[in-house]
C-alpha cells in the first residue's frame, strides 16, 4: 500500500524529471572547461596504456627471453610468439607479433613479464593507412621501444615505489 502511493506521488509530481532538471541546471551555470585538442593535450598518467614497446638492455641486447608468458596471459589473443635457443644456450623471440585491431590495452602482457622487455607507451596517436599495419612485428616494437627509452624509463622510476 505505501509503495504503491509513492510511486503515484512520484509519478504525479515528476521527482525524477525535476531531481534531474537540478543537476542540469547546477551544471549549466558552472564555468566550462574547453580543450583544444590537436594544440592542447591533457596530462597522461605515467601509467598510461597506448602503443607497444620492446625494450633493450643497456649493452643493446632486447630483453625479451621468449618465456610466453605475455602471449599466455592475453585474453584477447592479440600476442604471437615464437622462439629459437641460441648458440650460448638462451632462448630468443625469432617472431613476437602483436596485431593491435585483438589487443584490447589491458597491460597484462606488461605485468606478466618478468624481464620488464614489453611495455606500452604513452604513445596515443597512430593510425594505418595500409592492410597489415596493424601488426606490430618484433622489429616494429624494438625501434619503437628505442624511440620511447627515455621516456619509459622515467615512467619505471616514477612507478618504482608502487611495484
Amino acid at each position: 500500500m505505501i509503495n504503491s502511493m509513492k510511486s503515484v506521488f512520484k509519478s504525479l509530481f515528476l521527482t525524477e524529471l525535476l531531481k534531474g532538471m537540478s543537476v542540469t541546471g547546477r551544471y549549466y551555470f558552472r564555468k566550462k572547461f574547453t580543450l583544444f585538442y590537436p594544440e592542447e593535450k591533457t596530462p597522461q598518467s605515467g601509467r598510461f596504456r597506448g602503443l607497444h614497446a620492446q625494450r633493450r638492455y643497456p649493452n643493446g641486447e632486447e630483453r625479451c627471453i621468449a618465456c610466453k608468458l605475455c602471449e599466455a596471459v592475453c585474453p584477447a589473443l592479440a600476442i604471437t610468439i615464437e622462439s629459437e635457443q641460441r648458440e650460448d644456450g638462451s632462448r630468443r623471440t625469432t617472431r613476437y607479433d602483436i596485431d593491435l585491431f585483438k589487443c584490447i590495452y589491458c597491460g597484462f602482457c606488461e605485468e606478466a613479464c618478468p624481464v620488464d622487455a614489453i611495455v606500452e607507451t604513452r604513445e596515443l596517436e597512430y593510425h594505418f593507412e595500409n592492410r597489415g599495419e596493424n601488426i606490430m612485428t618484433k622489429e616494429k616494437l624494438l625501434r619503437h621501444g628505442e624511440l620511447c627509452e627515455n621516456q619509459i624509463a622515467k615512467d619505471r622510476a616514477e612507478d618504482a615505489a608502487y611495484r
